[in-house]
């Protein structure tokens, strides 16, 4: 694995590790913002590792992932998974947006979506 895929690797790690320490402190808001972080973060990791090139700089993983060629491969479940974790990395940026983002995060729906990012950044990782 090349320095560049490793950058990567670690730094979904790493959101993945903040975004737990967030829902330990019920701070639901930034939860589901690191776990977009974290998927954004490994598909960069595939990107490079597949296309041997630095990472579009794109917070879009629809985007990324097709230009990675990992969108194709992707099961309905997978695509619905990142299309939910979108808005979670806008949204939580833009004060007219954190409301209604906030409103919509609470322990069980974290938790399942903590859940959901682990599989992914592991299945992704197993292509690595």
């Amino acid at each position: 694995m090349n320095e560049r895929v490793k950058y990567w690797v670690g730094l979904s790690d790493y959101d993945l590790e903040t975004a737990d320490a967030m829902l330990k402190s019920s701070r639901f808001l930034y939860v589901g913002f690191m776990y977009h972080q974290s998927i954004e973060k490994i598909i960069k990791a595939y990107f490079s590792f597949k296309k041997n090139d630095a990472a579009p700089f794109s917070h879009s993983l629809s985007y990324i992932a097709k230009k990675s060629d990992l969108y194709g491969m992707f099961s309905e479940q997978q695509k619905n998974f990142i299309d939910s974790l979108e808005p979670m990395n806008i949204e939580a940026r833009y004060p007219s947006n954190k409301d209604r983002l906030f409103k919509s995060l609470n322990i069980e729906k974290c938790s399942e979506i903590l859940n959901n990012t682990k599989e992914l950044q592991q299945w992704i990782k197993e292509k690595l």
